[in-house]
């Protein structure tokens, strides 16, 4: 019996939330909120409601529980268990991270001289996280001697990371424990005991502070070196590769950067700006031996331009020499620089090209990939004085590999293929790349990829799936828990929509503010281009989006329920407005410039209309799964509550709504590399239920 089946004859009681309206007025305009009160976490009448939803979902799908549960296992069972990265060479370390069979975590280790040399275990985290609900190691830094690590762990799921330091000699942990930092955004001084570290604001979840941490020492003594104060910056901290400075990076996204310098070896002294802030200024920089290389957008170089600089004459913007000018149609993203050649990573037509620039002879080429549609970037290059770049490539159809590239020779050593156990070939699926004439006349690249057989004669089932916002690029990577849905007949399409990067900056900057409509009118348009060309039909379309996708999936539910048979939405940002108009939450005050500050009228107005929460109406929704996480960070649980709440009262259908909610996890759901699969299990199990195949 499937759960369609289920609903029709058992008749299961929907949960029910009780309303208590609140009035939200501003600018003239009075909001009812009957489920406001269902942000007060601790209240235990919110808490019996979640878990009431947990519980009606586990009714729901019971009887495709077994079949859930297959798709875990057949899931789980494509993955290497007893696996490892490839090493990446540190000073006079290989460093990597494996996993054994049945461990949830990475055993981060190293080698000295060579990889033959033996093995030294820094963090087993499989022992670190035993027992625990939910375990996370946010990166870790090792000093320049290479005897003492610094790492960051989260057990809660809120993305505050308690410090500890190991010596890597004796095994021995220090005494001393630093509390709600900034994961992965640690830095050590040259002298091998002082530490920089980014403390969490624990109302908003910002990093705002950087403090300054004796090894061996009271935390209660360590020094504030900086304050942001204006908290619609992100702030990140980092020892640069060059070795020579500690950077401070404040980015208020899309709008303004600005760095802080620091000698490594002088961590008594005072972090120095490198360029101010100024509004529409974004830079990003690197060091090499007495010069700077800048990426900047000065001078209406809206896809970046790379410059120099000399070390002592970086406050002179005149002395700043053109390297790469500014192109129309080509995004730069970031640049690798060694002793002999200069790497960037650009992109063109929404797709990644690796450049090799020889400096001495000035002679260049791009890295030939082969394939329509794909994603590659630059590894990890710890060295300057080689001629070997380490970079990843991926495509729809291919797993991530790892290779070494002779940037001399141009020849390409694949030092690592993601395994995939079992009957894997990739030769037995393809990709396509095509463009979706969007109704402003806009070109959207659409990626797609089904198994070879599969009749694209608009029977088939199909999911689609974005993000499209925040300049971020949804790149055809690979993944393998897709297969269980390409192998029992589904197209897989990713719509690379208006709001993301991969069409240069404009692409980001025409999905954002007051043109966010076009995020959501370029996904309902590659719907209907799908379903045009035969790729599927409305009655086996399906969608999915998670965060600001999620959002996503909130808006093309209100605008056109009819196209689509089910919408996964996975933590998602659905009550724009109201959550924008507190400041209190964490995260909404360095989001002003990616949506609008609704206490500006004509920002209100626009948010408004669009708002997935404040938008539900009276009529008949698609099937829904919405999932989220009780200690999310990034996306409150309440918001998507209150969605499905306000859903279940005004759908006017008899279609599925649920909602799953992980009582222990945030924004990333479940930690462990097993774990986090048995929620994509339950989403498959959804969709796949939808499209009536149980096989």
């Amino acid at each position: 019996m499937s759960i369609k089946q289920l609903m029709k004859h058992d008749g299961i009681a929907t949960p029910i939330v009780q309303t208590q309206p609140k009035e939200l007025s501003i600018h003239g305009h009075t909001r009812i909120d009957n489920y406001y009160w269902l942000n007060e976490r601790e209240n235990p009448e919110v808490l019996a409601y979640l878990n009431a939803e947990n519980h009606y979902l586990d009714q729901v799908m019971a009887p495709i529980k077994p079949f859930e549960e297959k798709l875990f296992q057949e899931m789980k069972s494509r993955i290497k268990e007893q696996d490892e990265s490839v090493p990446v060479k540190d000073g006079n370390y290989f460093y990597y991270a494996r996993f054994i069979e049945g461990g949830e975590y990475p055993i981060y280790c190293r080698k000295k001289g060579s990889f033959d040399a033996p093995e030294e275990i820094l963090l087993d985290g499989n022992k670190l996280g035993k027992n625990k609900k939910y375990f996370n190691i946010g990166g870790y830094e090792i000093t320049d001697n290479e005897e003492i690590m610094a790492y960051g762990v989260d057990t809660v799921s809120r993305r505050n990371y308690t410090v500890r330091f190991k010596n890597l000699q004796t095994g021995k942990l220090y005494k001393e424990q630093i509390k709600n930092t900034e994961g992965g955004s640690y830095a050590w001084a040259s002298d091998n005991k002082t530490f920089f570290y980014i403390l969490r604001d624990q109302q908003t979840l910002l990093g705002y502070q950087v403090w300054r941490h004796i090894l061996g020492t009271d935390v209660k003594s360590d020094v504030l070196v900086y304050e942001e104060k204006d908290n619609q910056f992100y702030m990140g901290l980092g020892r640069m590769k060059s070795k020579k400075y500690i950077a401070i990076g404040c980015d208020h996204n899309g709008v303004s950067t600005e760095y802080r310098l620091l000698d490594a070896a002088k961590p008594m002294g005072e972090f120095k700006v490198f360029s101010e802030r100024e509004r529409g200024h974004e830079y990003s920089i690197e060091h090499f031996e007495d010069k700077f290389y800048i990426k900047t957008n000065q001078d209406k170089a809206i896809n970046f331009k790379l410059m120099e600089v000399k070390e002592n004459q970086v406050a002179d913007k005149t002395k700043w020499k053109e390297v790469i000018p500014h192109r129309k149609e080509v995004l730069l993203e970031s640049i690798e620089v060694f002793e002999n050649h200069l790497v960037l990573q650009e992109r063109k037509e929404g797709l990644i090209q690796l450049r090799v620039i020889n400096q001495t002879t000035k002679e260049e080429h791009y890295v030939d990939f082969g394939e329509p549609a794909y994603d590659a970037y630059i590894g990890a290059n710890h060295e300057f004085n080689t001629n070997i770049l380490r970079f990843i490539y991926t495509s729809l159809t291919t797993p991530g590999s790892t290779f070494d590239y002779n940037l001399d020779t141009q020849a390409k050593e694949l030092k690592k293929e993601q395994a995939v156990i079992g009957e894997f070939n990739k030769n037995n699926y393809v990709s396509e790349r095509v463009f979706v004439i969007a109704r402003d006349g806009v070109r959207i690249p659409l990626s797609i990829v089904y198994k070879k057989g599969t009749q694209l004669d608009g029977k088939a089932p199909l999911l689609q799936y974005s993000y499209g916002s925040y300049g971020y690029s949804t790149d055809a990577t690979f993944s393998s828990v897709r297969l269980s849905l390409l192998d029992r007949g589904f197209v897989y399409a990713i719509a690379h929509i208006r709001g993301g990067q991969e069409m240069g900056r404009e692409w980001y900057d025409n999905g954002k503010m007051f043109k966010k409509i076009n995020t959501f009118n370029d996904f309902i348009d590659c719907s209907e281009f799908l379903i045009a060309n035969k790729y599927c039909s409305p009655d086996k379309l399906f969608a999915m989006g998670g965060s600001a996708g999620g959002l996503l999936m909130g808006a093309i539910a209100n605008m056109r329920p009819d196209l689509y048979r089910g919408i996964v939405a996975s933590v998602p940002f659905v009550d724009v407005v109201t959550t924008m108009l507190d400041e209190s939450i964490p995260l909404t005050t360095g989001e002003f410039d990616e949506w609008g500050n609704p206490k500006n009228r004509d920002s209100y107005e626009y948010m408004l209309s669009y708002s997935p929460y404040d938008n539900v109406e009276k009529k008949d929704y698609p099937n829904m799964l919405v999932t989220t996480g009780l200690h999310d960070s990034q996306v409150q649980y309440f918001e998507p509550a209150k969605w499905v709440a306000k859903l279940r009262t005004f759908k006017t259908d008899s279609h599925l709504l649920l909602m799953y909610i992980d009582m222990e996890a945030g924004h990333g759901g479940a930690s462990g590399r097993f774990a986090s699969l048995k929620l994509i299990a339950k989403e498959y199990a959804f969709i796949l239920d939808l499209a009536n195949i149980l096989g």
